[in-house]
């Protein structure tokens, strides 16, 4: 049966041109007229639609907010975005949501079915992957790391295999908390007995506590069966509770019991079962935030904070990312064509620029999709349209639009007045590391002095690095010290990153 892929176009008329084209490439296409429709269909259809080809300007809910929700409800599926020329911030946007490609209107059929077949290619590549088991025992030996930021991190967690003593790993999503879950258990004298995972955040509210811990045939409705639970399907072995931050405030309670007393309480039971487990719990969350705010109780708190263990995410790693891109292409299945060898140097500087907002996780999937789409034996710049896109944005997605030609209601740049022409999109020379602007002539023509194109080269690293002022020193090459007292210098507000005067 041909891939169905799900069309989402306020306009009528592109929906028609777009099933014809997707009819024509051998895919059955299904048309909806808006956001909202495409969640419908996609909860109505999910497991039957391969790939997504979205407008981002639709009235109502537009296609940024489609590709959040669908990130937020775990739908992980290719999109492909469609944009009118001059939408360059918008593409980005959809870029950094997770669009898999994007297409300038009107796309043409090569392009259009170029994207389409590479997205459902990697699709393809990471349901076979997904489906290998992964065998073996993990110990701390087989984590990829050659960052000093990762060594407190195994020092802590090699101390804490010895003992079962309850641990909370911290960090952003994506950094790899299972992983050092999973290396601690793997060191410890539990490593032979059961490693159980839950993912506190993915269940509904009211069936964790028969998740949790167990439920009697019959104790509610839809209980045909017993079950006995994550505690005691973990006895004697490691219970790894993801997400323990999003646990509702009832089930909490129990969870405190189980923890202390080391029994649990099934729904519908007549009595306690006794359990011995290893509890490592884990969160992207600030817990004593959420005691404060009530949704969390405190003494579960320390009662699972004894040991904590802090993941640093990617950013604050970077001499990782070589060893982990590396680490990555290996793991991914062998093409017809052969094995992808090697990554470029200025691939491999680009990946060590961008900030990775989804950590470790979002760098495999890069990898994963590169290595799979590469044509040769040498990743390059040209495999990474995401990142590429964010790291120099504008200059990427100018040269797409550029290539479309001009709009039909809009004159050609030529033709414009040079006042008009003074705000379009940025040259190429104009553009420093694909982080932003820093022009190095005046409205004049004439040279603009060091000191302005220093503050604009601060506040610009400020605005990049989400001040972060030990990443803006490092970047700028320059010392903590030296860089507040330019702060202070310039008029510009550490906190906010404001310039509360001006130069001059």
């Amino acid at each position: 049966m041909s891939a169905s892929i799900l069309i989402v176009d306020d306009d009528p008329v592109q929906r028609r041109l777009l099933e014809a084209a997707v009819t024509r490439f051998g895919y059955r296409g299904v048309s909806v007229d808006g956001g909202e429709a495409a969640l419908k269909t996609l909860d109505a259809q999910g497991g039957e639609i391969a790939a997504l080809i979205l407008d981002l300007s639709m009235p109502g809910m537009d296609g940024n907010t489609v590709l959040k929700t669908m990130r937020a409800r775990g739908i992980a599926l290719p999109v492909i975005v469609q944009t009118a020329q001059g939408g360059i911030d918008t593409v980005v946007t959809a870029m950094r949501n997770g669009a898999f490609d994007f297409v300038v209107k009107p796309a043409s059929p090569e392009r259009l079915k170029t994207a389409l077949t590479n997205a459902l290619k990697v699709e393809a590549q990471a349901g076979a992957a997904t489906r290998s088991a992964r065998g073996g025992v993990l110990t701390f030996r087989d984590l990829v790391t050659h960052s000093p930021a990762m060594e407190r991190v195994i020092r802590l967690g090699q101390k804490a295999a010895a003992s079962s003593i309850p641990i909370l790993v911290e960090g952003e999503s994506g950094v790899g908390k299972e992983l050092v879950a999973r290396a601690i258990q793997g060191s410890s004298p539990r490593r032979s007995k059961p490693f159980v995972t839950v993912n506190c955040g993915a269940i509904p509210d009211n069936l964790v506590e028969s998740i949790l811990f167990g439920h009697e045939k019959g104790s509610f409705t839809g209980a045909t069966e017993k079950h006995t639970g994550k505690f005691v399907e973990a006895h004697t072995g490691t219970l790894f509770l993801d997400e323990i931050g999003d646990l509702p405030l009832d089930v909490q309670v129990k969870l405190l019991r189980a923890v202390q007393e080391g029994e649990v309480d099934p729904v519908g039971g007549r009595g306690t079962v006794k359990v011995d487990i290893r509890l490592i719990s884990a969160t992207h969350r600030n817990l004593m935030e959420r005691v404060k705010e009530g949704r969390f109780r405190e003494d579960l708190f320390y009662r699972l904070n004894v040991y904590p263990i802090f993941v640093p995410p990617l950013r604050d790693r970077r001499d990782d990312i070589p060893h982990l891109v590396r680490h990555f292409m290996a793991k991914v299945p062998a093409q017809p064509r052969g094995r992808v060898m090697d990554i470029s140097t200025r691939a491999l500087s680009m990946l060590q620029a961008y900030d990775w907002p989804g950590n470790i996780r979002q760098l495999e999937n890069a990898v994963f999709r590169a290595t799979v789409l590469c044509e040769g034996d040498v990743l390059t710049q040209e495999e990474f349209p995401q990142i590429r896109a964010q790291v120099e944005g504008v200059v990427v997605l100018e040269e797409n639009i550029a290539a479309a030609g001009p709009r039909p209601d809009e004159p050609a740049a030529a033709s414009r007045p040079a006042e008009a022409r003074r705000d379009d999109p940025p040259s190429m020379a104009e553009v420093k590391g694909g982080f932003g602007l820093v022009k190095a002539l005046d409205a004049r023509g004439n040279m603009r002095s060091l000191a302005e194109v220093e503050l604009e080269m601060i506040k610009l690293a400020i605005d990049h690095y989400n001040g972060q002022m030990s990443e803006v020193a490092r970047r700028l090459g320059i010392g903590r010290s030296t860089l507040y007292r330019k702060l202070k210098e310039y008029g510009i507000d550490p906190d906010t990153g404001r310039v509360e005067r001006l130069i001059s």
